[in-house]
């Protein structure tokens, strides 16, 4: 199988000055300390779980905190508290979605490939979910726990394969949410869900989005993006490209057309279906952990 190009840019041996600022191998002296003064802190708390907490994934809360102590001790706690509430430790052998497909027909997200930069790319057809249908084949309780297991395995077992193809470290991914076909009426059903998924991301699973592309946005997504935007913060803001329907160039300046679906002005026709098939390294036995 193809994954297409890696823009590696000469990160494939990347010196500090290639690594994103606040990143392992290109911290300052002062983050640095922070890193060493919060790994000291929640050791002494008996909260660290070496498992989990290697410094990659400390340093996503450091930064989303602006590496403030305190700060980052609170969204750290909750987060384990929260993983513990929900029991997300065990989900992944626990936890069985039975009703995957049905909930794909009515609200269709895929992971499909990996951008120029070596990230995976997370697709949701936002234009046709139907949020009734949706929440009779399932309930809300059982979408949270698969949108939990989505990020566990996207850290456990894609984030580590597109990490081995790139040979240096991925832990972001790169978001395409095609609002082609929404209204205004049917993103007014959908809010308060999407609202509680956003809330997760940015508590428990944070600075994992690189980038966002918003495409097909009709014009009266100004005004749903006006009740969005003060749920994210301005990090993530800076991050989210809002498109309409002449998108394309765009995104084929960041992804390789082989690696998008055709639907959305790639190339590729997965047998079956892309958002069936998710290709990618974690489908290739030269990269992949676990995921099946």
């Amino acid at each position: 199988m193809a994954f297409g190009k890696v823009d590696t840019n000469g990160l494939m041996s990347a010196p500090n000055t290639d690594i994103l600022p606040g990143r392992v191998g290109n911290l300052t002296a002062e983050q640095q300390h922070a890193l060493d003064e919060f790994k000291d802190l929640i050791k002494a708390e008996g909260i660290f779980v070496p498992e989990r907490h290697d410094d990659h994934y400390i340093l996503r809360f450091l930064r989303a905190r602006k590496f403030h102590i305190p700060n980052t001790h609170k969204m750290f706690v909750d987060c384990e508290n929260w993983r513990k509430e929900l029991q997300v430790d065990t989900l992944i052998d626990t936890f069985v979605f039975e009703e995957e497909e049905a909930v794909r027909n009515c609200y269709p997200r895929y992971y499909h490939n990996i951008d120029k930069a070596g990230r995976p790319i997370y697709i949701e057809h936002v234009g046709v979910i139907d949020i009734k249908t949706l929440f009779k084949v399932t309930d809300e309780e059982r979408m949270t726990k698969q949108h939990v297991l989505s990020y566990e395995k996207l850290i456990r077992d894609r984030m580590p394969a597109c990490s081995k193809l790139a040979d240096r470290h991925i832990e972001q991914c790169c978001t395409i949410l095609d609002l082609k076909g929404v209204s205004l009426r049917q993103f007014a059903n959908a809010f308060g869900f999407i609202k509680r998924t956003s809330a997760i991301a940015q508590n428990y699973y944070p600075e994992m989005m690189g980038k966002m592309y918003v495409i097909n946005a009709p014009m009266m997504f100004t005004s749903v993006w006006g009740m969005v935007k003060p749920l994210l913060d301005e990090v993530t803001v800076k991050k989210i490209v809002i498109l309409g329907s002449n998108y394309q160039s765009t995104l084929l300046q960041d992804i390789d057309a082989a690696n998008l679906p055709k639907v959305i002005g790639g190339t590729c026709e997965c047998a079956g279906g892309c958002q069936t098939g998710e290709p990618g390294p974690w489908k290739d036995p030269r990269y992949m952990n676990t995921v099946a």
